[in-house]
């Protein structure tokens, strides 16, 4: 062993070191102590002795891209302890050229030693918070038979919209917000779940009481997800809530100030809340309904560029309008 090398084995972390055939040279201390592998048993070895089959491949892929022009890689590995427990990790591998010899040095973070618990990787954070909040809301607009359908392209036109508007005008959204706004919006008639279905699917005119009543269901909404949220205290599902609220009890206001339950007006309407407006008017005009036909894509695009600076606000009309005009698929 090299004497350079030697020096990572005296690390608090768990290391290993390959050739460039991933072939094991040494291991340190603390990983026989994490993995149960002992030195002897696994030097000369392939280091896939660790694989557990639930690292997506294409954390290998990066991983060899990277480290074939020798650049260092980090990343998450789900490998397998000896014992056959899984072991969540974030490795950083360091190309090292010794002796005109190369080597792998593998220096292991623990995520399973996070105080907060189990790791979780955005991609899946993603994954369980979306299905959960579309769980969510399918369970409080069961009684409407295509309200699946409306939810889900609501979803799907709130994230191709705000992609279109963020890359056309150069806003800088984070992936992040862009996420959590679309796995949000499939939440925004939930308080709907609290009106009576005589007044919800009346086929003609509603009294001013009834329309009263309708008007409540973004409070009784946002009533909703305050006792899910005290409920639930957990920060993979804080953020979404919050956008959630922000969605539900918003996106009926208008931009002229005309909306309810609050009669905001402008830019005092949230952001994800102006978005989910236009997309969900859109939507609803296009589709077929027992009480309505399906409006075509240029009536409905019609009445959005009509309801500039009353209903939406103007730059997302335009933005939107662009899009949708622009688009060859039929779904928009």
């Amino acid at each position: 062993m090299n004497l350079a090398l030697s020096y990572f084995l005296m690390l608090a972390d768990a290391v290993i070191i390959t050739d460039t055939h991933h072939r094991i040279v040494e291991v340190n201390k603390k990983f026989e102590e994490v993995t149960g592998y002992k030195r002897d048993m696994i030097v000369g070895l392939q280091a896939g002795i660790l694989k557990s089959g639930l690292t997506p491949k294409k954390t290998y892929t990066q991983m060899k891209k990277e480290l074939g022009p020798k650049n260092p890689w980090s990343g998450v590995f789900i490998n397998r302890k000896r014992n056959k427990e899984l072991w969540h990790s974030y490795i950083t591998i360091t190309p090292i050229e010794l002796e005109d010899q190369w080597y792998y040095v593998g220096v292991f973070r623990d995520l399973g030693q996070i105080s907060d618990g189990v790791y979780v990787s955005e991609n899946r954070k993603s994954k369980i918070q979306n299905e959960i909040l579309r769980v969510l809301a399918f369970s409080c607009e069961i009684r409407d038979p295509g309200i699946e359908e409306h939810l889900d392209r609501v979803q799907d036109f709130t994230n191709k919209f705000l992609r279109y508007h963020n890359e056309t005008h150069g806003l800088s959204l984070s992936e992040e917000y862009i996420l959590q706004i679309t796995n949000a919006s499939i939440m925004h008639d939930i308080g709907k779940s609290g009106i009576p279905e005589g007044i919800l699917y009346k086929p003609g005119k509603l009294t001013r009481y009834e329309r009263r009543i309708i008007e409540m269901h973004p409070l009784i909404g946002v009533d909703i997800l305050n006792k899910i949220l005290n409920e639930l205290d957990d920060e993979l599902f804080r953020q979404e809530i919050h956008i959630s609220k922000s969605i539900v009890e918003y996106h009926h206001e208008k931009w002229d100030g005309s909306g309810y339950p609050h009669g905001l007006k402008g830019n005092e309407i949230p952001f994800e809340a102006q978005v989910v407006s236009i997309v969900d008017v859109y939507d609803a005009l296009t589709s077929r309904r027992a009480y309505k036909e399906a409006w075509s894509k240029e009536k409905a695009t019609d009445y959005l560029v009509k309801q500039k600076g009353i209903s939406f606000n103007p730059e997302l009309v335009d933005s939107f309008v662009d899009m949708v005009t622009s688009c060859k698929e039929a779904s928009l």
